[in-house]
């Protein structure tokens, strides 16, 4: 059996996420990665680190301030430093911290500079009492002003980003079944927007639509709803607008969001009412690259053994591989949408990473069409098992899908492989109306229309 999806609830009935196992496996897993390191203590500014050490949140406005900061020290229990009450709150709601939650915040990008000094005082008391002062602290990411702060109070900066990224790679049962969830909403959201598209809806409707379905279900956070449509298909810009559909259009979504902190990267590609035959030839150039490489998925593979299955970045109108990335891409999927492992051929075939069993990563490929506007985008999450994979995105994208409604003419339904422009539309040889049009264009050339 697959990952398992449950109710969003948390019921008496049935064992579902057990989060107090997963707050004690995450903290383990890191204690385990620096008791085995060189590092005295780890501290860290990054939110999704800071969540995965000591499970608190504030929202996901703090994200992108910096303000909050954890200090892991080997062989103790984690102290954490919160924005103003946060801290308070988590005293009375987080007894796995207890009064080890505490106010203090750093620089919020440099708009309180005088604070460095006090973050850096606070990281030196407690490390001085634990003895471990002389010990390089790891740092995850820092502002200058921190990193020079913690410097002048004697303490030797290293490497602590690396650290986490190792830690957090392979996946609990609990994040597992996290991340399915999170999973399954996108699902709903792609059933809706498939039902929604149509001539007239706005790339940013779509967006919209997306994420009224997905915290409707209980999204904590819609990070992003990639909607690329039309002659913006290629190349790829990598976000939406307010551009209007149109019959014939292609058209493709990535839809990233968080359920408990746990993230999607989930692309799906679909035209509007008919897709040109050129765009049904890329499609399935982009699902053959993308199934050749879930195919190798298993323990003990490599991520270079991956991305040798995946075209060059000449082979699809790009001068080089940085010029390319990400368009035949994979990445680890968790509290970050970006983890370890990374597939590219960008650094890939240079610096492999073995696959191993309770990854959870997303693989995405893209083509272009021969037509030099329209292209297809596609993307799968799966969970490495002991024999190979499970994918746990479920929305259908074996075929290129149309959406809209279906036109009927005098003969039936209108095919829905055809050309955007009406005239390359071409009757068929040999039809009354070919006969029609070639007798119109002798007559127009003075060899006149056959009685």
């Amino acid at each position: 059996m697959g990952p398992k999806t449950f109710g969003l609830q948390t019921v008496d009935w049935e064992q579902r996420v057990d989060y107090e196992r997963l707050r004690r496996e995450r903290l383990q897993r890191v204690r385990q990665a620096l008791a085995a390191s060189e590092l005295g203590a780890l501290l860290c500014f990054d939110m999704n680190n800071i969540r995965y050490i000591t499970a608190t949140h504030i929202g996901t406005w703090a994200m992108d301030k910096l303000v909050r900061f954890a200090l892991l020290p080997r062989h103790d229990e984690p102290i954490l430093w919160d924005f103003g009450s946060a801290a308070r709150h988590h005293q009375l709601y987080c007894p796995w911290l207890g009064e080890r939650s505490r106010a203090g915040i750093s620089t919020l990008r440099g708009a309180y500079p005088e604070r460095a000094r006090d973050v850096a005082r606070k990281i030196r008391v407690e490390l001085e009492a634990r003895g471990l002062h002389r010990e390089p602290l790891g740092v995850d990411v820092a502002e200058p002003l921190v990193l020079f702060a913690l410097q002048a109070e004697g303490l030797t900066v290293a490497d602590g980003q690396g650290l986490m990224q190792e830690a957090r790679k392979i996946k609990t049962q609990d994040e597992i079944t996290l991340t399915t969830t999170a999973v399954m909403m996108v699902d709903a959201a792609y059933e809706e927007l498939f039902r929604a598209l149509r001539p007239g809806m706005r790339e940013n409707e779509c967006v919209g639509l997306v994420a009224k379905v997905l915290y409707d279900l209980g999204s904590e956070h819609v990070e992003g709803v990639n909607a690329i449509s039309g002659e913006r298909c290629n190349p790829h810009p990598h976000v939406y607008t307010d551009r209007v559909l149109r019959p014939g259009d292609p058209v493709y979504f990535d839809i990233l969001h968080s359920y408990n902190g746990y993230r999607t990267c989930y692309y799906r590609t679909f035209c509007v009412g008919s897709a040109s035959p050129a765009m049904v030839d890329a499609y399935k150039r982009c699902r053959d690259y993308l199934d050749a490489a879930l195919s190798l998925i298993r323990p003990g593979v490599t991520t270079a053994d991956v991305v040798k299955v995946w075209p060059r970045a000449d082979e699809f109108g790009f001068a080089t591989e940085e010029a390319a990335f990400a368009l035949q891409y994979g990445h680890g999927v968790g509290l970050s949408i970006w983890e370890k492992p990374i597939f590219s051929r960008l650094v890939s075939l240079d610096h492999p990473e073995v696959i191993e069993e309770g990854m959870v990563f997303a693989l995405e490929t893209f083509w272009p069409s021969s037509d030099g506007w329209s292209a297809a985008r596609i993307e799968e999450q799966l969970v490495v098992t002991k024999e190979g994979c499970e994918v746990i995105t479920r929305f259908p994208a074996e075929v290129l899908l149309v959406a809209g409604r279906r036109y009927w003419t005098v003969t039936g339904p209108l095919s829905t492989t055809r050309e955007v422009q009406s005239h390359l539309n071409r009757p068929a040889e040999g039809s009354p109306l070919a006969q029609v049009v070639a007798g119109a264009r002798r007559e127009g050339s003075g060899a006149g229309v056959p009685a």
